[in-house]
């Protein structure tokens, strides 16, 4: 029997990487949904080469441009996330949660009880949302599966061994400016910035890892995810990407987890039953990057975004919220040549240490409203600059 499978955010990179999955394996799946905000363009190919007889386009312009040009009458075509009702009769068997930044959580909130397993790809949703998340994933036991390259080697290294951990490290590359002298910090300009030595990544995402931004909501995330404590997780410095985690266990046992840097590696093992018999055909070990892999501390002087996980409360908070979006907000100054590079942790800081903020770091958020309440306070605040 086919598994039945969504993606929301099937035009992103992770949709389109699990499409290319599906394409290879099409006897086995059949996608009840695929969504999309604006790219309706690339949404009306990937309904026409998978036959999905549903999809989502919440963008008003592109869901009527989408109307126009789609010939296929069967398809319903759906506007909002309010819809999953009258499209799944019964629980499917997957859900690929793909969508960009908090855009991301409600759909990821509302589609938890039509799926047997849900792998969330989006980062900001876990980290602002976790506790809602969770909630849901315990009423309707559906199983989680984190996607994020170093999440996903953590949850396969401790599916045997959860009770048995002692330590998490995670790893990061050191992006574009790993070698370069601190007193250039200043004078790095955006096309820098973007440079990833070893993937290919969006604009965002490219100056998180710069700054490494992306590794702090990585060691939040793990957090949430694998209910450790901070003093727990700690982050090494892999300059080649191929380690992508250690996890320490009480019984003496230190496993690595290497892989390429290619995201269709935990992309596949979550798709697949683990027990199954898999043939992936990227699976050569590299043995020149495993003798160099060359792990290195961080260094905070370069990348003081780190030190903000000392600010991080131990409980689920809105704290979150605001760092996500504070952030978000900054990287799109720096990226629309409003401030400097060096400026964009700073600045956060800054915010972060504003009292009208920390006070949030004793509130745990109660529902979805509360959190992209504050999601838009704190956008309105930093444009206005009214910090």
């Amino acid at each position: 029997m086919k598994k039945k499978i969504a993606i929301l955010g099937s035009t992103g990179s992770i949709g389109k990487y699990l499409l290319k999955i599906v394409a290879k394996e099409k006897q086995n799946f059949q996608i009840q949904l695929l969504t999309a905000n604006k790219n309706y363009k690339e949404l009306l190919k990937q309904t026409q080469k998978f036959n999905v007889k549903n999809v989502i386009i919440t963008d008003p312009v592109s869901n009527k441009n989408f109307r126009k040009e789609n010939k296929n009458k069967v398809i319903k075509i759906f506007d909002d996330f309010d819809c999953f009702s009258k499209i799944f009769k019964n629980k499917i068997d997957y859900t690929m949660s793909s969508i960009v930044g908090l855009a991301g959580l409600y759909p990821t909130l509302n589609i938890i009880e039509y799926t047997n397993t849900i792998a969330i790809a989006n980062k900001e949703s876990i980290i602002c949302g976790w506790n809602l998340i969770n909630k849901k994933l315990l009423k309707y036991k559906t199983k989680f599966i984190p996607v994020d390259s170093e999440h996903f080697s953590i949850w396969y290294a401790l599916k045997e061994n959860k009770n048995l951990i002692d330590k998490i490290f995670l790893t990061a590359s050191g992006g574009p400016f790993l070698n370069l002298h601190i007193k250039n910090f200043k004078k790095i300009k955006i096309n820098d910035a973007l440079k990833h030595p070893n993937w290919k990544m969006g604009k965002k995402i490219s100056i998180d890892s710069a700054t490494m931004m992306n590794k702090v909501f990585e060691v939040i995330e793990a957090k949430k995810v694998f209910n450790i404590s901070y003093k727990k997780l700690s982050i090494f410095i892999n300059p080649n990407s191929y380690l992508h985690a250690i996890v320490e266990f009480k019984n003496g046992i230190i496993e690595l987890i290497a892989h390429n840097t290619n995201m269709m590696i935990p992309i596949y093992n979550s798709l697949f039953d683990t027990k199954k018999k898999l043939n992936f055909s990227n699976k050569q070990i590299q043995i020149t990057k495993l003798n160099k892999l060359d792990l290195r501390k961080v260094n905070f002087i370069k990348f003081p975004s780190v030190k903000i996980l000392k600010k991080m409360p131990n409980k689920n908070s809105l704290f979150e919220t605001i760092l996500v979006t504070a952030n978000d907000e900054l990287v799109n100054q720096f990226l629309n040549k409003k401030i400097k590079f060096n400026q964009i942790i700073s600045k956060l800081t800054k915010i972060l240490d504003n009292k009208k903020f920390s006070k949030y770091k004793h509130i745990s958020p109660q529902n979805i409203k509360e959190i992209l309440k504050l999601n838009h306070y704190v956008r309105l605040k930093i444009r206005s600059n009214d910090i």
